[in-house]
């Protein structure tokens, strides 16, 4: 039997194919250098590597513009802010939903409190999810950026992003999505969606490891420079450089974050071709893959919203499994506070979940869970297997039972 049952996929994805904890170790033991500061053998095969990465996502992503686009952070949410700080000016209209987490939450408040940007937050309904058309009606002359969570990381909803994208397209806004529950999860189509900004991280979907996500951005677009520093060229230059991808990129990028990325991108096509799929199109290998995995994840998640609704003091939040969604789902137990039932999961059944509001307020004030401080999260992932759940619809089970016996239901 395991130790532990891990559900905390949402969070960051464990375990990670074992080619990516391989290739870290290996590329960084042998090309653990600075990448384009220096022109020995060394440092041009590590760039030869960040340059292919760039290639791999751009594909992965349905990007068929200039690689050198795709840029890497430190994560998602340093991304998302450099892209708002970066287009945002006093007087600025900006469209956000209530569904988003706090990566844009935060900057978008501090924009406005501090910064003179206007924000309209729109309304999801009671499942999570966004109409198009609300989002229509928002956009005013002066809208610079609309900004959607693509998947719920309380939830589970996933947003209609090509009917949103086709409408910002119909604008001068620029559409911005946070793809991190999304990302290696299921096919994301940045061109044909309109997306002019994709947001990614790399230690969820991706399989990647925590310190490196970043952003892809369209051609058309171009977001001033918030960090500024070394980029190993055209150092005599009093000024950061305008092109891509130093442009948004200033310093030592992270070599085993990178790699891990590299690593897992060729996972994702291998995985692909064990599907019988005919191409060796790497998007389309890629594609295959995440469709697959998709799949997977929501058998789970099938499995476990049935289990958790056949028990009376299991209250389940969000979409169905058959409504468009992620693996993500939310329950409460009876009137357990949601750290309570987590802490009993974990310290019983060896079920590692997420409890608390995942850093998402409005979501939980819209879904009525703000009193109790959140839910109880359970996000399985394409590694999770019969045995997690089972212990999972045990353990949901017993304490369930135990609400009831202790008379906190």
């Amino acid at each position: 039997m395991k130790e532990n049952f891990y559900f905390d996929n949402a969070a960051t994805t464990l375990p990670k194919p074992e080619n990516v904890y391989k290739f870290m170790d290996e590329f960084f033991r042998t090309h653990g250098v600075n990448p384009g500061r220096s022109g020995h053998q060394l440092a041009v095969e590590a760039e030869s590597m960040i340059v292919e990465t760039r290639r791999l996502l751009a594909e992965f992503f349905g990007y068929a513009g200039n690689p050198n686009r795709v840029t890497f952070s430190i994560n998602a949410t340093d991304s998302m802010n450099t892209a708002l700080l970066g287009l945002l000016e006093p007087g600025d209209h900006m469209i956000i939903t209530r569904m988003e987490h706090n990566a844009v939450l935060r900057p978008a408040n501090h924009m406005e409190r501090d910064n003179g940007v206007f924000v309209t937050r729109i309304p999801a309904d009671s499942l999570g999810y966004v109409n198009p058309d609300d989002i229509r009606k928002s956009l005013q002359s002066n809208t610079r950026v609309v900004v959607v969570n693509h998947g719920s990381n309380v939830i589970g909803s996933l947003q209609d992003i090509r009917a949103i994208g086709e409408i910002v397209r119909e604008s001068n806004a620029i559409f911005i999505v946070d793809t991190c529950q999304t990302a290696g999860v299921l096919p994301i189509e940045m061109d044909m969606w309109c997306i002019d900004i994709l947001v990614y991280t790399g230690h969820k979907g991706l399989f990647g490891p925590m310190g490196v996500g970043g952003m892809i951005v369209a051609d058309h677009v171009e977001i001033k420079q918030i960090k500024t520093g070394g980029t190993g060229v055209n150092s005599v230059s009093p000024f950061h450089p305008d092109e891509y991808p130093y442009r948004l990129e200033a310093g030592t990028v992270s070599i085993p974050g990178i790699a891990g990325l590299n690593a897992a991108q060729k996972w994702f096509a291998e995985t692909g071709r064990a599907q019988n799929t005919s191409s060796d199109s790497h998007r389309e290998l890629c594609h295959a893959a995440v469709k697959h995995i998709h799949e997977t994840e929501l058998i789970a998640t099938t499995r476990l919203i049935d289990s958790f609704k056949s028990i009376p003091e299991v209250i389940c939040y969000g979409p169905s499994h058959n409504d468009p969604r992620v693996s993500t789902l939310s329950i409460n137990i009876g009137n357990l506070p949601a750290e309570q039932a987590a802490a009993m999961l974990d310290a019983d059944y060896g079920i590692c979940v997420r409890p608390g509001l995942h850093c998402a307020p409005i979501v939980h004030k819209d879904q009525g869970t703000l009193e109790r401080n959140g839910t109880v999260r359970f996000a399985p992932g394409y590694f999770t297997d019969d045995e997690d759940i089972t212990q999972a619809i045990t353990g949901v089970a017993s304490i369930a039972e135990f609400s009831v016996s202790s008379g906190s239901d």
